[in-house]
């Protein structure tokens, strides 16, 4: 089974199924197509994150963030004046680290090579894909935003506009890069001439990033954090990402019992917020590069804190505004996962941030450079400070979970921040209320605002919700599009089949055989 945001993804994943290969073969097939069709929301251009489950439980996690340029430095942007990052800013954009994260996974796990796993790619981006619906809607704001670069208008705009739904769009740039990397393997992207022309097209709009920061890209094997809830154990990815603060979410719904409540209630979402306020402070506060953080991801789960945190939540008064600014919840993700019939499972997430990222497109590959730079602080002595060679705290995150030992769900939420919040939020749905993977997806959602700390509600969420959590002393807007995006593969071990679901706030769908 495959579960993925574009139908052309879910068909790329089933394709290489069928032909023996691994879930990896078809989760790297998969997010390959999403880098062409969806090229708002992710591309080669981006960093990727994976959690690989066994048939027999174990787990692997690989972190395949790029890293600022080694010469890249915070002071020396304070002295030019800024006090952040801008997400249209050249000083965001890191090295791309999706190739070598994909790499890793087919050398580990998969039984092709580039060759077979870009072909549909390649494909879509040589002869042309229509373009979905939602893709369209989120296309149409974005017309100024890419009429700043010239390779971005060149390869992403249709006679100055925006493509509309069914329109059929080409990529012939980056399909000749994609084809390059079938030959030749990463390598192909991170030395020679792909590489000198995408320093070239940065270094000419003010980049540090050089031949050898690219040349320098090297993924990171890493052991997934767990945590226990509803009586499965839920694995996230460590930080750079913010994978343990959806686990201290979960840790700190634990001390409530929300099994009593009503899951579309204002005493439900009043706890879930109340917990995510707090859980992001910590994030904001703390989470950075590895190498560079005060605190392990350990002691973010200590029975001690999370105590301490729940006992500050008020099940009937809002908390005060907290003093930690929370990064953007709005942000362009694809999360997809895949099961083979060996059964193992692969929990896939790749992004370029930003809607189209920087918006900067290098005209001679028709790479487009994500904007995670912008997640760096220019904050003096903060942890997740701008440094040479150091990763940015990162919004994306894949999910597993594990019961009895076995694999249970291959997860992930999209949407930026709000991912911590919407793995909590599906958790929560299925072990407190039982609902099933598609319902537990479409369960409306709320989350917080990143100035205000506003909530905002989607459509669905009952209006008698709202008004409960209005007199609890929150804020609350309806939000102006749906919320984040979420995939989902369970194991059911009574039947021995497969159980998908697909968010109907994207165009994808899961399918399976």
């Amino acid at each position: 089974m495959a579960a993925t945001s574009h139908p052309l993804a879910t068909q790329a994943a089933l394709e290489l199924l069928r032909d023996g290969g691994t879930a990896a073969d078809a989760a790297v097939a998969a997010v390959a197509v999403l880098s062409v069709v969806e090229p708002h929301m992710t591309g080669i251009g981006g960093d990727c994150f994976a959690i690989v489950a066994k048939p027999d439980g174990t787990l692997s996690g690989l972190n395949a963030s790029g890293r600022a340029a080694a010469g890249a430095s915070a002071a020396k942007l304070r002295a030019q004046g800024l006090s952040s990052i801008a997400t249209d800013s050249v000083h965001a954009v890191t090295v791309p680290g999706a190739l070598r994260g994909w790499e890793a996974l087919l050398g580990e796990h998969g039984h092709f090579g580039f060759d077979r796993v870009l072909a549909r790619a390649i494909d879509y981006a040589d002869r042309g894909f229509a373009v979905s619906p939602r893709t369209a809607f989120d296309w149409r704001d974005k017309v100024a935003f890419l009429e700043r670069d010239e390779g971005s208008a060149r390869f992403y705009l249709k006679d100055g506009k925006a493509p509309g739904p069914g329109d059929v769009m080409r990529l012939p740039a980056l399909a000749q890069t994609l084809k390059a990397v079938a030959a030749q393997g990463a390598a192909a992207f991170y030395h020679g001439p792909i590489a000198q022309d995408m320093v070239a097209t940065l270094s000419a709009k003010g980049s540090a990033l050089t031949l050898d920061d690219f040349a320098a890209m090297a993924p990171l094997r890493v052991t997934p954090v767990t945590c226990q809830y509803g009586g499965i154990e839920v694995a996230e990815l460590p930080p750079n990402g913010q994978g343990i603060i959806a686990l201290v979410m979960l840790e700190i719904l634990k001390r409530f019992d929300l099994k009593a409540l009503d899951p579309l209630s204002a005493e439900r979402f009043h706890l879930e917020m109340e917990a995510a306020k707090l859980a992001y402070s910590g994030r904001d506060r703390f989470l950075a590069d590895p190498e560079h953080m005060q605190i392990s991801p350990q002691e973010f789960l200590h029975e001690d804190y999370i105590d301490r945190l729940a006992a500050m939540i008020d099940p009937n008064r809002a908390l005060p505004r907290q003093s930690e600014q929370m990064l953007s919840p709005k942000s362009d993700t694809v999360y997809l996962t895949v099961v083979d019939e060996e059964g193992m499972a692969v929990s896939l997430i790749n992004s370029i941030y930003h809607g189209f990222g920087s918006g900067i497109t290098d005209p001679e590959t028709g790479v487009l450079f994500q904007n995670r730079g912008a997640c760096f602080t220019l904050e003096e002595g903060h942890v997740n400070e701008l440094a040479g060679g150091k990763r940015p705290m990162h919004t994306i995150i894949p999910a597993m979970a594990l019961k009895d030992g076995q694999p249970y769900l291959s997860f992930g939420v999209m949407g930026g921040g709000y991912q911590p919040c919407g793995h909590a939020h599906v958790i929560s749905n299925i072990c407190d209320f039982q609902m099933d993977v598609q319902a537990a997806i479409d369960c409306p959602r709320l989350f917080m605002d990143e100035k205000t700390l506003a909530l905002r509600a989607e459509t669905h969420v009952p209006e008698k919700t709202v008004q409960g959590l209005v007199a609890r002393g929150h804020e609350v807007q309806r939000a102006a599009e749906p919320i984040g995006g979420a995939q989902a593969i369970q194991f059911d071990r009574q039947t021995g089949g497969l159980i998908g679901g697909s968010d109907p706030r994207k165009d994808g769908c899961a399918l399976g055989y």
